[in-house]
Order: C-alpha cells, then structure tokens, then sequence
C-alpha cells in the first residue's frame, strides 16, 4: 500500500511538472499532415449516391472498402474518428495551432473537401483552434481539376461500387450532373460531379479561411509575390495580394520560367503558387510551402493552359524540382529565413514535402535488393537538394508524404544545418501526430503523439463483415484476414493494416520471386542455419526452377527449402545446423527462439521500422531484435565486397546471403537513425537528443 502511495504522489508530481513546462513554452504547433479526409458521413448534393445506413451511427456511411484500405499506404475510412481524435487530444492540451502539411484531403474532392472545412470550423468553435494548411500532391491531383473518382466504394450487400465524375473510366458522354452506367461490374457505375479532383482554384478558394488568406486575426501575412514590409502591412493589401490571380508563376518543361527562364525554354505554363508566411501570435513565424511541382507533360499543349492533362502530378516530383522549376519559391524562402533573424523572429517551415531523404542512408541497398523504380525511392531528396536547403537558413522543417516517423539532420562544411522532422500519418501505422514546443527561437522540444485510442473507430466494423462475407461466398481473390476486424484499438487496427498491406501488396509487388519463396519457407532458426552453410547447391536444384532464356530464378510453386536443401546435401545443412546452435548459445540465446519467428513476420518488421522508425519498438520484442543483430553481424561477414549478378546458375548459399544480408543491413540502418519521437534540437548549433 505505501509503494502504491508513493508511486501516485510521484505521477502528481510529473504530471505538475509537465503542466509547468508547457506554459513555459514561448509557442505550441501540432503538425498533422497527410489526413486524407474521407468525409464518411458526407453528402452527395446531387443525391447521386446515399452510402449504407449505419446502425451506430443512424447516419448514411460512404464509405471504401475494407480491401481497398488493406491494399494503400493509407486508411480511407477510419482517418475520419482520428482527426476529431487527433484534435480533441490537442484541445486538451491547449494548442491552438494546427498545421496541415499537405494531403488533408482524399484526392480534392467537393465532397470531402467541404467535409473537411465543416470539421474545422467546428474545431474552431470548440477549442479556439487555427488552422494552418499547405497543398500536397492530392490536394490538388493536378493544377487544374481533372477527373476523378474511384472503383472501390462499399456498396449494398457488401458489393463494390464505382462512382466517377464526367470523362473518367466508363463515365464519359452522359448528361446532365449524374448518371448510372450498367457495366459488367457487380453494381451499375455512379457519375457524380461531387468525385471530381479539383484544381487549385477550388483548393484555395475552400481553403482560404485556414492559412491560405489573410485573417483579421493575423499579426502579418505574405506570399512570395507580395511586396511590403512590417512597417508597411495592412489586411487589405494582404486581401488584395492573396487574390488567386496574384499567386501564379510560369513553369516550362525545362525549368522555371519568368525571370529565371532560359532560351529555349518551353512549353510553359501560367500555375498557381499557394505558399504564404503568417505571423499567427506574436514572434512566431510559420512558413508554408507550397511544394507541389507540376511538370508539363512531353505531348503539352501550350494553346490550353488550363487543362489538366498538360501536366504530370506532383508525388515524386517534390524539393528534387523545387529547385529548378520553382526558384522564385525557393529564393523567398531564403529571404524569410534571413528577415526572421534579423527581426527576432521564431521561424517553423512546413511543407508536404520531404527535404532529406528518409532511409536512414539504405536507399542503395534498398535499390540493390528491391530494383530501381520500388519502394518509392525516387521521392527522396538528393544530398544536392538538402544542402540547397539547408543553405535557405530555414532550419527547421516539418514534413509528410511518406507516412513516416523520422528525423533527418544535415550539417554542412559551409555551416549550414537542417533538421528534417518527418511528422507520421494518422491514417497509416504508426498513426500520430507532433508538436513542435518552441523554448526560444532556436529551442525546440519535439514529442510524438501516438493514437492509441481512438473513440468509434470501430463504427463501421458491420459493413466491413458484409464485406468480408459477401466476398468468401463468391471465393473472391480479394479476400482479407477477417482477424482485422478483432482489432482492440485504433493502434492495433493500424497494426493489421501495415500487416495485411505487406501479405497483400508490398511482398507481391515489390519484393524479388527468389526472396519472396524464401521468406514464406524459412523461419529465422533456418536463416541463422543458412548463414553458416559452407556447401555449394546449386539454386536451381534447391527450389526447380525451370530454364528459361532469361534465366528466371522463381520456382513455380512454394517450396520447402529446408527440406529441399537436405535431399542435396544433408550433411552441410546438419553441420551448419549445429554451428548455428553453437553460436546461439555463446550469445545466450537458443535456436528454438529463432524458429518462432518467419519471413513473413520478419517482412511485417522491416516496414513497421521504415514507417515509423522507433515508434515500432513496441511491437518488436528486444528479444527478437537481439536475433536481427545477429544475423546481420553474421551474414555481413560473408558478404562478398562486390556483389555477383543473381541467376539461376548462381549457387543458393550466395544468393541467401546476398539477399538477407542486405535486408537485414537495412533494418539496422533503420535502428541507427537520430532520435524521432521525444527530443530536443537546437536549430543554431545541430545538437539534438531524446528525452
């Protein structure tokens, strides 16, 4: 009984103590990017479309379906009970700053996109919140509106059902604002307006009201294309300069365009640029960029600027061509940086954007094992591009896009220096936001809040289990692990979808045919086995593949490699088996450990670390990452310095070794990395350091 006392005078104690250092705090921005808002109970004006009644709710749910989620990088559905989660826990605790780095939105469309302002005016009401918001490359798809829509809303009966707007998939041609099309698909396709991707124009104009104009309430407000001081700013010609028509610039195929154009240039193209600084309380000074580059696509039409299809989007585009096809921005923010200082002021840059790349420096391992062309190395900044950056002076930037948890740091010969804070994404594993607690103008207190609980995530379970039973009794191929709908919290729900999207698309698609049979066959006892083999099987022998021209290296079926191996050269496998076990026990560790675990689980780790670095921790055991650290000290010490060309002539002990090694080297990139959930930085010296 006196432990327990005890142990409660202390949490009063640490919870005074929190409570003090938050007010001590000169300044508090919560950054929660890449949203994604899916206006569940939204409406469709035209009545195109009414959902499926829920039984919890009494509302209309409009909905995607529970295979749709399990198969992207994002939630569609549930990201709509995070946000009010997400926003509630900031009102608790008192901030009333809110930035939206990018992707707030589905894919712009007017039906979420006036969802999402209702939202925020009602937190607006409720806690005094502002809210501060940067376009990401779904919001909007394209500089101009494009259409849109999508294959896979739940409909009746559990049956997918497809809505788009005029001029996508098989809407085209029909009259008036919506039509149903029979199709061979499940359910007649719906055309409604409300799906259409909406350009800027409409993002901005909707927007405007949370950072994209100037409001009363601001100390200062500018924009790259405005032109007064301090001394010299009034409301009305910040209202004036933030009239769409202002914020435009010219982009060619090349590189920037205006002043900045070369000879030779084209075509180009008139766009528009929403970044702008706001002065919200005073001292404080919250950059928004405008990140999103739009290239003109190789067949454009320099005669219709304002057609969408004149330009590729944005999504991998990102600071690699800020810096050759957005300079003007680029230049204003170097002059913000330099004016921040001079004046004194706190300055925090947020974009969609990241501006250091977020592998933890595996990005050319990762290409190695994986090719050229996956795991969307191509968004990352090149080290060129970060110390561009780092050079505006900003210091400080808060990211998103990748749904990752993670911090870059770059300091340079020159003395310029950038921290990178990558903020996680609600609707993705691990879901959370971060607050940047500003101490002084270079003093910063970051913490990571994760969602643990999130009240109704589970409101719209029922029409997820008509799903599921309506596609297990058509034996659909699209069949998820109905285990999904067990899940105990929000935290938990995310967990079975980075799960669920590693079996049912990142391994698929992403991982080679020869590792993707050795991950569903071996467990980590057989990796650690593998690793001391000194035989010399042929990889063909071991898992049959058929001769092919090009020398294919995938079997044809799931093989048994343990078992495969023995038949070849049972007497390698025992002696590797028992200096497996030697090595095991002089770590103090047993191989029956090892053979709890399989490659299956050990894919689900690798990209629980990619996407959120530390915050995975919790469910990775120490125990099972004691077991990682050995087998990635043991396989780096067979690694060849050069690395051999795979074929199926290739023996098999190399190419286990070849593959794994480089996966496990990446994970302990991964564990490497500068701290990412509770730390402290300071912007002028570089130094930083959990808490």
């Amino acid at each position: 009984m006196k432990k327990r006392v005890i142990s409660s005078v202390a949490t009063l104690f640490l919870l005074i103590g929190s409570a003090c250092a938050a007010e001590n705090y000169q300044y508090r921005v919560a950054f929660m990017p890449d949203i994604h808002f899916h206006d569940v109970y939204g409406t469709f004006q035209d009545g195109a479309f009414s959902g499926l009644k829920n039984q919890k709710s009494g509302q209309n749910a409009m909905i995607r379906t529970m295979y749709a989620q399990l198969t992207s990088t994002r939630l569609f559905n549930e990201n709509y009970f995070a946000l009010r989660a997400a926003l509630d826990d900031a009102g608790r605790k008192g901030i009333t700053l809110i930035a939206l780095p990018g992707d707030f939105s589905d894919d712009g469309q007017p039906v979420h996109i006036r969802g999402l302002v209702k939202l925020l005016q009602e937190y607006q009401q409720k806690y005094g919140m502002r809210f501060f918001a940067t376009p990401g490359n779904h919001d909007p798809n394209r500089p101009f509106d494009v259409p849109g829509g999508e294959e896979d809303f739940l409909g009746p009966q559990g049956k997918t059902q497809r809505i788009f707007s005029a001029g996508a998939k098989e809407c085209k041609g029909y009259k008036g604002r919506t039509a149903v099309i029979k199709t061979d698909a499940e359910l007649p396709t719906i055309c409604s307006e409300e799906m259409v991707s909406s350009g800027y124009a409409y993002i901005m104009k909707m927007m405007a009201p949370f950072g994209m104009e100037p409001q009363p309430a601001d100390i200062y407000w500018e924009t790259p294309y405005s032109s007064w001081t301090p001394e010299t700013y009034s409301l009305e010609k910040a209202k004036r300069a933030s009239d769409f028509r202002q914020r435009q610039y010219e982009i060619c195929a090349q590189g920037t365009g205006g002043k900045y154009k070369q000879p030779g240039y084209g075509p180009c193209f008139t766009v528009a640029d929403s970044s702008y600084l706001v002065e919200p309380v005073p001292g404080l000074w919250l950059m928004a960029v405008d990140a999103n580059v739009y290239l003109p696509t190789k067949d454009a039409d320099a005669s219709q600027a304002a057609q969408a299809s004149n330009f590729a989007g944005s999504g991998d585009a990102g600071y690699n061509k800020m810096l050759t096809h957005k300079q003007q921005t680029l230049a204003w923010m170097t002059d913000v940086a330099r004016r921040a200082k001079q004046q004194g002021k706190t300055l925090l840059t947020f974009s969609h954007f990241p501006m250091v790349e977020f592998d933890n420096g595996a990005a050319g391992d990762l290409e190695e094992i994986f090719g050229k062309g996956k795991f969307q190395l191509a968004r990352a900044p090149q080290e060129d591009t970060s110390h561009a950056l780092a050079k505006t002076g900003i210091g400080v930037h808060v990211g998103g896009h990748m749904h990752f948890n993670d911090t870059g740091v770059r300091k340079y010969p020159d003395g310029s220096l950038l921290f990178n804070i990558q903020a996680p994404s609600m609707a993705a594993y691990v879901p959370a936001y971060k607050t940047l607690n500003v101490i002084s103008r270079s003093s910063i207190d970051v913490d990571t809040v994760i969602l643990n609980s999130v009240p109704r995530f589970d409101e719209l379970f029922e029409h997820y289990q008509q799903e599921w039973d309506h596609l297990n009794a058509i034996h659909s191929p699209h069949l998820w692990n109905k285990a999904v709908l067990g899940a105990k919290d929000y935290y938990d729900f995310t967990n079975w979808h980075m799960t669920e999207l590693t079996r049912l698309r990142f391994i698929p698609e992403e991982w080679p045919c020869e590792i993707r049979q050795m991950l569903f066959s071996l467990n980590g006892a057989d990796m650690l086995t593998l690793s001391q083999l000194d035989g010399q099987v042929p990889y063909r022998e071991v898992m049959s593949v058929p001769q092919s021209d090009n020398h294919a290296i995938c079997a044809p079926s799931r093989v048994d490699l343990p078992a495969q191996y023995v038949q070849k050269n049972a007497a390698a496998w025992r002696k590797a088996q028992d200096k497996a076990r030697a090595l095991v026990q002089q770590n103090g560790m047993t191989l029956e450990a090892f053979a709890a675990w399989n490659g299956f689980d050990l894919a689900v780790d690798f990209y629980r670390l990619r996407n959120a670095d530390e915050l995975a921790l919790r469910d990775i055991t120490a125990t099972r990452l004691r077991e990682y650290r050995l087998l990635t000290r043991t396989l780096a010490q067979s690694l060849p310095a050069k690395m051999p060309t795979v074929t199926a002539d290739s023996d098999f002990e190399t190419i286990f070794r070849l593959r794994f090694g480089s996966i496990f080297r990446v994970i302990d990139k991964y564990l490497q990395g500068s701290p990412s959930r509770n730390f402290h930085l300071d912007s002028e010296t570089g130094e930083m350091k959990a808490r």
